[in-house]
């Protein structure tokens, strides 16, 4: 089953929870659904800044 393609908590999650449907071990899904974010994360933008990383 395709992976979804973005970077956010609900794309993470739902990536996981199909990894290991698939058979995967847990730590593994969980590389593989931060990989797949990572890869596609240009899409969502750059983070935005806590509050006490500007005051610093």
């Amino acid at each position: 089953m395709p992976l979804i393609k973005g970077c956010s908590r609900r794309a993470i999650s739902e990536n996981i929870r199909t990894e290991i449907r698939a058979g995967k071990p847990h730590r593994q899904a969980v590389a593989i659904a931060l990989s797949t974010a990572d890869k596609n994360a240009y899409k969502c933008g750059p983070r935005k800044k806590k509050a006490s990383e500007k005051n610093k």
